[in-house]
């Protein structure tokens, strides 16, 4: 008998929200189950979002793969739970008419005698509604005490790593408490980030963190981390193809060609001119930082002025700036306008971040073009003094991520 499955990661979900209905996308979150479920082999599974409601009928778009026919029996039982319930013991009772488009669920039951419908016996629900609110609190809590940065020293053996913020240091405290995740090397969705370990962290890794800060700033005790191993590139497009959706870049430090997988994922900008000039001249300000190719001084002198948008002063609570005064770089970023893949021609100057990838290139997280200003002003700083606080899609409500 074939057996409807669905792989539950990545998951395509909000960072701790829908935990409990799928047990591997979050550490430590689990569903207890009956020991029907747990003894009986015949027991199909199905998780995803509800896509339709005909009748009885539910057309679900899982995680990963086709939709799932479901077919609810009379005698079914469906329960509501919360965002980041761990069991069922605060469930309550719901009917099928209570359920709608979007509403995450998990069903179980078994195959029909054809094996293309799941006649479903269980189904656990989280309500959309319920989700989208869960995740504006956790938009909200990346903000206020989110930090992001690049790993300087890692040190299991305290449970530390060291990041450095806006030029300052901060240690990043991890205890058994907080949740370790991190990138697959073929990750562009901060979602994407799968369970991990300390000692999985290197030097030069991009880490998020978001906990709580120690009064001066210089200790964060970490409720969950995220790192990856990210590439950032400066040079200008060698080519384009729009049938394949890659582009060839010329990497201007390490003097040679790269190729670049453009997916619906990948956020494309476009500096406007006098952003871009008034960012140049704060690499120029700090050229005795940058001349050598350090990254110390230059995500303080793009974070600076990025938080922003042309025209709106600082702490004028713009979007991309918060109550402390440190810029949200994502916020900001969502408001750089947009442009598409036919924007980008040859010769043109772009900064990008990509995946790990291979050694011939990667897929592109985030390219900004319109740059030609601030590499004519720090043509020896890194590609990651100028992009590294973007590399990470964290949460940020527009890019799939806190």
């Amino acid at each position: 008998m074939r057996t409807i499955t669905t792989r539950i990661l990545p998951c395509i979900l909000p960072i701790a929200l829908a935990a409990s209905i799928m047990p591997h996308c979050y550490a430590g979150a689990t569903v207890e189950q009956s020991p029907a479920e747990q003894t009986t082999p015949s027991v199909s599974k199905a998780i995803g979002a509800i896509k339709s409601l005909t009748g009885t009928t539910i057309a679900l778009t899982p995680d990963s793969g086709p939709d799932v026919n479901i077919v609810v029996q009379p005698a079914a039982q469906i329960v509501r739970i919360e965002p980041g319930a761990k069991s069922l013991s605060d469930a309550a009772p719901i009917t099928l008419q209570d359920l709608q488009v979007g509403d995450r669920i998990r069903v179980t039951g078994k195959l029909s005698d054809d094996g293309h419908t799941l006649l479903a016996g269980k189904i656990i629900a989280i309500k959309h509604a319920d989700l989208e609110a869960r995740h504006q609190l956790e938009l909200q809590d990346w903000q206020k005490r989110g930090v992001d940065g690049l790993a300087t020293a890692v040190d299991p053996a305290a449970g530390t790593v060291t990041i450095t913020v806006r030029t300052k240091p901060v240690v990043v405290h991890i205890s058994n408490a907080t949740v370790v995740r991190r990138y697959p090397p073929d990750s562009v969705k901060f979602d994407d980030a799968r369970t991990s370990t300390l000692q999985a962290i290197h030097p030069g890794d991009q880490i998020r963190a978001r906990g709580t800060r120690s009064a001066d700033g210089s200790e964060l005790a970490a409720d969950e981390i995220v790192s990856g191993a990210f590439r950032n590139i400066a040079g200008t497009i060698n080519s384009v193809d729009a049938s394949s959706s890659i582009i060839s870049v010329h990497d201007l430090l390490a003097k040679k060609n790269l190729d670049f997988k453009i997916t619906a994922d990948s956020q494309l900008r476009k500096l406007p001119p006098e952003m871009a000039q008034r960012i140049a001249m704060r690499f120029k300000g700090r050229a005795g930082g940058n001349a050598s190719g350090s990254s110390a001084a230059a995500p303080n002198a793009a974070s600076a002025e990025h938080q922003r948008p042309s025209g709106e002063a600082a702490g004028s609570g713009a979007p991309g700036s918060n109550p402390r005064g440190a810029p949200d770089l994502q916020q900001m970023l969502s408001h750089v306008p947009t442009i598409t893949l036919s924007d980008l021609h040859k010769g043109d100057a772009v900064v990008l971040v990509s995946t790990e990838g291979n050694a011939g290139g990667g897929t592109a997280i985030t390219l900004l073009s319109g740059v030609e200003p601030i590499l004519q002003a720090a043509p020896g700083a890194s590609s990651s003094s100028i992009l590294s606080p973007w590399s990470l899609s964290a949460p940020a409500g527009d890019a799939g991520g806190p």
